[in-house]
């Protein structure tokens, strides 16, 4: 039998789901930084239902950062934390000032097509490894994501 890491895991695999979940870590942090950017800079008829919006997003997505970063850690490896590292290694990427609304709201939307795929990513390489505590949390963004994704888009009216 294999040696398994502290929590039953195998090592080798561990460390690959490590460097997705840093991966994952990345692109929420640059997405968490738009959307501080959205909200703080966001004009015109819809400012105060966006404004409001914005700030409930980025208070989400902190929790998420801090979750991600403690799942590396509990698979016994180091979540990155340098903004250099993330953006070279993030598939969404840090935007200009944005002011108009819908524009964010794209974005948003654009963003959380970026995480849903790569979270189904991890999902099927934790599933593979019985990774059961990787597996429950991106269990739980995608179905509250795919949610949000129904809401932004209605809010489009796409």
């Amino acid at each position: 039998m294999a040696e398994l890491n502290r929590i039953g895991l195998d090592p080798k695999s561990s460390s690959e789901l490590a460097a997705l979940l840093n991966e994952l870590l990345a692109n929420y942090s640059v997405f968490y930084q738009n959307v501080r950017g959205y909200h703080w800079n966001i004009k015109g008829e819809k400012f105060f239902e966006l404004h409001l919006k914005f700030q409930e997003l980025y208070n989400n997505l902190l929790i998420k950062i801090d979750d991600v970063a403690e799942r590396i850690l509990t698979l016994g490896y180091t979540p990155e934390h340098r903004y250099t590292v993330y953006t070279t290694i993030s598939a969404i990427h840090e935007m200009k000032e944005v002011s108009d609304g819908f524009a964010a709201v794209q974005n948003i939307l654009d963003s959380f097509a970026t995480l849903i795929r790569l979270q189904r990513v991890i999902l099927a390489k934790s599933a593979a490894i019985n990774d059961e505590g990787t597996n429950a949390l991106m269990s739980d963004y995608i179905r509250e994501q795919e949610k949000l994704v129904w809401m932004y888009s209605a809010f489009l009216g796409k």
